[in-house]
């Protein structure tokens, strides 16, 4: 390996960034945040999930021209970078690390806890991480391929589960005339920053942009593409949980499309729902652990983080020691931490990377320009206001790791400025 000269190759179609984009946000979302949102806002999490789709395709927008411009490793750290400076920047990418870090950890526990007993689930769940970030150490045509057969499985199976709602459940559904706002207008809002955590998986195909093919053509087409998808996806699968569990039973799930096969009198369908949802969290993780390896890698190349993770793998052309550093620290996370709160956490760090994503679009020129200013105003206004009703467990949280990497670099420019100053004295 070497820390500096190789660039990452382009190797990604516009098939296989939308599949990776696809597999990022179905696996995290359909499986994990249908239930916290409905403990939110009840059948108001309807309302949330069209609050949280408006704030994903404002900020799809300004991520999507932002990355034709910058088409390299890093997403909106560098994009904050470039257009606001280094501090916007690096918040940016900090927040996405720390985000994103939680939430492979818990992509990992969701997938042990389908696919295995209890008493297995920590140790299967560090062995998952383990060998996904292996796969993606052997090169990113690797990470599509079997994020594409992630994928077909997941969609087959949320086929299965919204057939067998319709078939057998329905009947027995809760109403649906049920007063949406029985939460009020910050339980609504509440759930739609909760849903919004399973929208974020767009981000990926932009932090990838250096290994895209033809990336101001591809990038902007696949992240509105994903998100098109998953919307379509999500809005049928909240509308059958609800019709089937009603929003008490589904609120107290601890895994909703289960049951919702269950209710309908299809138990053969249960295994296979708890493969999908393995697969599903698979999938997730698979991506997380490529995009949060190539921002660590931006930030490394620009000394936010140690630089000796910037280096570059010389055959495989990934940043593997990035990535092996991220596994390490999520196998950390699995076996110590209790992450039922990572949601929060999570949406907290992604609202806050999609606030410097607007704000860097808005000051694009009208030639770099390829949506309408609006939609980038609509969307910072959207990442406040999700951030601030999220559950203050979770923003107390990211508030705390947040400082951590401002201290961090704070420390670190001062010792740099101090070798400067012994240099030139010297």
């Amino acid at each position: 390996m070497t820390a500096a000269g190789p660039s990452l190759a382009r190797r990604l179609g516009l098939f296989d960034a939308v599949v990776i984009g696809l597999g990022s946000m179905i696996g995290a979302g359909i499986f994990a945040s249908f239930a916290p949102a409905a403990a939110a806002a009840g059948g108001g999490l309807l309302i949330g999930l069209a609050i949280a789709a408006v704030v994903a395709y404002c900020n799809a927008t300004a991520s999507a021209q932002l990355a034709a411009q910058y088409p390299t490793s890093g997403g909106t750290y560098v994009y904050g970078r470039e257009r606001l400076g280094d501090w916007p920047g690096f918040l940016a990418g900090w927040s996405f690390v720390i985000g994103k870090t939680a939430s492979c950890a818990a992509m990992a526990l969701t997938f042990a806890a389908y696919a295995v007993p209890v008493g297995w689930q920590k140790p299967v769940a560090v062995l998952a991480v383990l060998a996904l970030a292996a796969v993606n150490s052997f090169g990113v045509t690797r990470t599509a391929g079997l994020t594409r057969v992630i994928v077909a499985v997941v969609l087959v199976v949320l086929v299965i589960v919204i057939v067998a709602g319709a078939v057998g459940g329905w009947s027995q559904a809760a109403d649906l005339g049920v007063d949406l706002l029985v939460g009020g207008w910050y339980g609504v809002l509440q759930s739609a920053g909760l849903l919004f955590f399973a929208f974020a998986g767009y981000a990926r195909i932009a932090t990838m942009g250096e290994e895209v093919k033809d990336p101001a053509r591809t990038i902007p087409r696949a992240i509105l593409t994903a998100l098109a998808i998953v919307l379509v996806v999500y809005a049928l699968m909240a509308v059958t949980v609800l019709l089937v569990l009603g929003p008490e039973r589904l609120a107290a799930s601890s895994a909703p499309l289960v049951d919702v096969v269950a209710a309908g009198g299809w138990g053969w369908a249960v295994v296979v729902v708890r493969i999908g949802a393995a697969a599903a969290a698979l999938g997730a993780l698979l991506a997380l652990v490529a995009g949060v390896g190539r921002t660590t890698l931006a930030m490394a190349r620009n000394r936010d983080l140690p630089t000796w993770l910037s280096a570059v793998h010389p055959r495989y052309r990934v940043p593997r020691r990035a990535e092996l550093a991220l596994a390490v620290v999520v196998s950390v996370l699995v076996l110590t931490v209790d992450l039922r709160g990572v949601i929060s956490f999570s949406s907290f760090g992604v609202l806050l990377y999609y606030l410097v994503a607007n704000l860097s679009a808005l000051t694009q020129s009208r030639r770099e320009r390829r949506y309408p200013r609006a939609l980038q105003y609509i969307g910072a206004l959207g990442c406040v206001v999700l951030v601030v009703t999220l559950p203050p467990v979770g923003v107390f949280a990211g508030i705390v790791v947040l400082t951590a990497g401002i201290v961090y670099r704070l420390g670190r420019l001062g010792l740099d400025r101090r070798r400067g100053t012994r240099g030139m004295g010297g």
